[in-house]
């Protein structure tokens, strides 16, 4: 289930950079997080959890004003934010497809998988569709080696994937939206 906040930042314009309208609290939650942990350094993952479940995504502003708050060099919340795989810098997509680029997956046709993806949606890993239907993305390991090849779709873990199983499921999802 989508969150009205996630639904409401897909809106062209209404990303964390945006102005914000009358009522939006996304603010005062993202700086009651930061209160919660007086502020402190530490509190970095947290912050950016909560921006991220906020508006979707993370863009420079919000990375910015998380830096601030926190006293952080922005370059080092722009290299937590670019290292770990959940936090993104661009709005996804209403569904996403992530694909498992680990040793074991790949053996068995990750890559393969990714190419059918990129053939399908017509845009590449990493990209969203530009209806906004579907983000393909990718992953060094997700800690399913003994399904591989696997992929996450909308968060739940498939296994054994083929190009044509993961080619199907985004093909249901860009012909009808849900």
């Amino acid at each position: 289930m989508e969150s009205a906040a996630v639904s409401e930042q897909r809106k062209p314009g209404a990303g964390p950079s945006a102005k914000q309208p009358a009522g939006d609290n996304r603010p005062k939650i993202l700086a009651a997080t930061m209160k919660r942990y007086q502020y402190q350094p530490d509190a970095l993952i947290e912050a950016l959890y909560t921006a991220q479940e906020l508006y979707g995504y993370l863009d420079l502003d919000i990375l910015t004003k998380i830096a601030a708050d926190l006293k952080l060099p922005p370059s080092h919340v722009y290299g937590v934010t670019t290292f770990y795989q959940f936090f993104s810098l661009k709005p996804r997509g209403k569904h996403t497809c992530l694909v498992c680029m680990g040793t074991a997956c790949y053996v068995r046709g990750a890559a393969a998988i990714v190419a059918a993806l990129e053939e399908r949606a017509g845009v590449k890993a990493g990209e969203t569709t530009p209806d906004g239907k579907a983000s393909i993305l990718t992953a060094r390991c997700i800690g399913a080696c003994g399904i591989a090849p696997a992929v996450v779709f909308d968060g739940s873990v498939a296994p054994f994937v083929t190009p044509e199983s993961a080619t199907q499921r985004l093909g249901e999802w860009l012909a009808n939206g849900s």
